[in-house]
């Protein structure tokens, strides 16, 4: 009999890839802030302890992947109360009814981007309200958990109909339009397809891997060359990419420049390797041809 799989947040990017990535393997129960009917994502606010109780009551996962998170920084400044309960309060919350194996998705904004790429044992320094929530959330499993297991990873990516928070989507739309695009060229990580990430997952379930990793890309590089590979993969105009610094934005959040994440543990724990951007970049495009 599978084990049965919870996963928070089931509706972004890295939900329906896990989805698909584990659904002939576990029993899985999705669920998302709203719910969705059509795809048998069930309504979870896990900012709210009387529905945990409710839920966990009926349930019994053998397994909680929290992919449930407020992701953006610009907003998590405007509301940090929101942000700390979505991102770390929600934790709290539901180590009162979890008891079970918890694996939790950070991100390298914990650290300041001062010298990235991070390996798992450099010091953390968040240098915004979103990057301050998520270790908060890391110390506290770390803590709290018996069964733990943190996965930072960053600039996750693929492109998806109806996804607002995609890198990818926004450039190839874009351009196939004709529009220009200003992209920094000071922000450097190495981007992460969410499908290599869900396999990942899927092999720290399997193998019962514990404690933290880091997982990314192998290409480090700034997101201006990363916008410009897309370009070229998808035969599209790199012209019109404009490379700009992150300060002619004036974002409310500060952003770590030299982010990223070295992927030497994981990568000797589960003997595997990165996969290169170009090739995740390649089956993207045929996937959507």
């Amino acid at each position: 009999m599978s084990k049965q799989v919870l996963i928070t947040g089931a509706l972004g990017q890295l939900g329906s890839a896990l989805h698909s990535q584990l659904a002939t393997k576990f029993d899985l129960i999705l669920t998302d802030l709203n719910g969705n009917a059509d795809k048998n994502i069930l309504k979870l606010d896990i900012t709210n302890p009387s529905e945990l109780d409710t839920f966990f009551s009926r349930y019994a996962p053998e397994i909680v992947i929290n992919l449930a998170a407020f992701t953006d920084v610009d907003r998590c400044e405007q509301q940090p109360d929101l942000a700390e309960d979505v991102n770390y309060n929600s934790i709290k919350f539901l180590a009162q009814y979890c008891s079970c194996r918890f694996i939790q998705i950070s991100t390298d904004y914990v650290f300041d981007g001062g010298n990235g790429p991070y390996s798992e044992d450099d010091k953390t320094s968040p240098i915004n309200i979103y990057g301050k929530t998520k270790l908060a959330a890391e110390k506290f499993i770390a803590q709290n958990f018996k069964d733990w297991c943190i996965l930072r990873t960053n600039v996750l990516f693929d492109y998806q109909e109806g996804t607002k928070a995609s890198f990818i989507k926004w450039v190839i739309d874009s351009l196939k339009n004709g529009q220009k695009l200003n992209v920094v060229d000071d922000q450097f990580n190495n981007p992460t397809w969410t499908n290599d990430f869900a396999e990942i997952i899927e092999l720290v379930i399997e193998r019962d891997v514990k404690g933290l990793y880091h997982y990314g890309g192998a290409d480090y590089l700034n997101r201006y060359d990363f916008a410009l590979m897309i370009a070229d993969v998808f035969d599209l105009d790199h012209k019109l990419i404009i490379p700009i610094k992150t300060t002619e934005l004036n974002q409310l959040a500060k952003r770590p420049l030299k982010g990223g994440l070295k992927t030497d543990k994981i990568e000797q724990t589960l003997n595997i390797k990165s996969n290169k951007l170009s090739d995740s970049l390649l089956e993207i495009k045929s996937r959507k041809n």
